[in-house]
Order: C-alpha cells, then sequence, then structure tokens
C-alpha cells in the first residue's frame, strides 16, 4: 500500500490534506526555513479537523546542526506537541563536519519514544551521503521512514540515487519517503523501483506557493497518482 504525506501548515492545510485522500501529515511552520517546530496550538487546531496520523517538525534552526540548549528545548516541545495531537516526530542532525550526529538524533527520538519517526532532509546535506544513509539505518531506535530526495538539489537531480538505495533490499525501500522537489513525472520510476512512501508540499498548492493552501483537489490527484504506480509496481 502506497503512502501519501502531505505538509500541512495550518489547519486548513489538514482539513484538505484529510479530504484529498492522504495517508499522513507533516506538520511544520516557516517553510522558508525549510520547515522549523509549529506552536502546540497549530497543532491541537489541526487534531480538531483531522484524524490523519501527523508527524511534527522539530527543528530550531534553519540549519541542520542543533546545540545542547536546542535540544533541551525540541524535548519540551516534544511533550508538549504530543499532548497536542502529535502522533510521531520529525528529526535529524549533521554535525558540524557533516555527518550524521547520532548522539543527537537518537537522544531526541528517545526523549520522544513511544510515538514513531521520521528522519528528515538533513540527510541530503551530508558531507558523504552514502555513509550517512547507512549511519541513519544504524541509528538506535532507527526511523520507521527517511524523507529524501537523493540530493540537496531535490528529486531530479537525486532520482538515480534513490532507485539505486531502493534496489539493496526490500527494508531499504520501505525506509525511503520521496519528498523534496517530487514531481509527478518521478513517481512512477520510484514506485517501480520499489519505493512506496511520498511526500509532497508545494505540489498539492495552486501555483506551487506555500502562502496558497493545500488544494484537495490535488491532493486527490497525487493520490491517485500513487496508487495507479504502486499498482503498475506489483
Amino acid at each position: 500500500m502506497a503512502l501519501l504525506e502531505v505538509i500541512a501548515l495550518t489547519p486548513a492545510d489538514a482539513r484538505a490534506a484529510e479530504e484529498g485522500g492522504a495517508d499522513r501529515i507533516e506538520v511544520a511552520a516557516d517553510m522558508a526555513a525549510d520547515g522549523l517546530t509549529p506552536d502546540p496550538e497549530v497543532v491541537a487546531g489541526m487534531r480538531e479537523v483531522t484524524s490523519l496520523p501527523m508527524r511534527v517538525m522539530l527543528r530550531a534552526n534553519a540549519g541542520f546542526g542543533t546545540t545542547a540548549a536546542e535540544l533541551d528545548r525540541l524535548r519540551r516541545a516534544a511533550a508538549d506537541l504530543a499532548a497536542a495531537g502529535a502522533d510521531g516526530f520529525v528529526l535529524g542532525f549533521l554535525s558540524p563536519s557533516g555527518r550524521i550526529d547520532a548522539a543527537a538524533t537518537a537522544g531526541l527520538a528517545a526523549s520522544a519514544a513511544p510515538l514513531p519517526w521520521t528522519f528528515h532532509r538533513a540527510l541530503d546535506h551530508a558531507s558523504d551521503p552514502a555513509a550517512a544513509w547507512q549511519a541513519v539505518r544504524d541509528l538506535p531506535g532507527a526511523p520507521g521512514t527517511v524523507l529524501t530526495a537523493g540530493s540537496a538539489r531535490g528529486v531530479g537531480a537525486g532520482l538515480e540515487v534513490l532507485v539505486r538505495r531502493a534496489a539493496e533490499s526490500p527494508d531499504a525501500a520501505a525506509l525511503i519517503m520521496a519528498g523534496g522537489g517530487l514531481r509527478r513525472k518521478h513517481v512512477a520510476v520510484l514506485a517501480a523501483a520499489g519505493v512506496t512512501a511520498f511526500h509532497v508540499g508545494t505540489a498539492v498548492r495552486p501555483d506551487g506557493a506555500w502562502e496558497v493552501p493545500v488544494d484537495a483537489a490535488l491532493v486527490g490527484e497525487w493520490r491517485a497518482l500513487v496508487a495507479a504506480a504502486a499498482g503498475a509496481s506489483h
């Protein structure tokens, strides 16, 4: 069964995502910074209008590094967000040298347990993406999903990398959620490679603008596209 995750910034986005047939939403704020931790009140407002699983961003700055003080704030935020209705989280950090910061990532994930989590696109910005991919898979309390475009420049540039990773094993393919500049033409290629999870943001907003709410009809088109591609790959 293919999964379609939609980025939601507001309760209206969450409602439209569910109406269009999304399976899950990623909740974030400040997309100019590629997604930061939202206010718990926003998450609570979304929970009032949708029953979809909500994975909420735990990220305090526009980069992929973090500090002990930030991690303390994020741990407290995770508790508040879970109380507001979050079903899981999106997180992941790099060290100053561009490697996966396993201690920071695993520590925050452990503090949010037992809720599931997604390792986000910090992977695509690692100094050695191949080593980072393995490091993410080796993390204690490993993520159930890894959001990746295969390249810092987006799925268009990273498509071959995603196909190659998915070919490593069924477990590897099951980890990948393709997102970050995902376009309709990419879905069939990725589904044929074994990828079953897809993540969209501006693609389900008219004119591709974050300032415009999610459109339920566009979500429906993506839902149909993902379902057809997944069916054709079996």
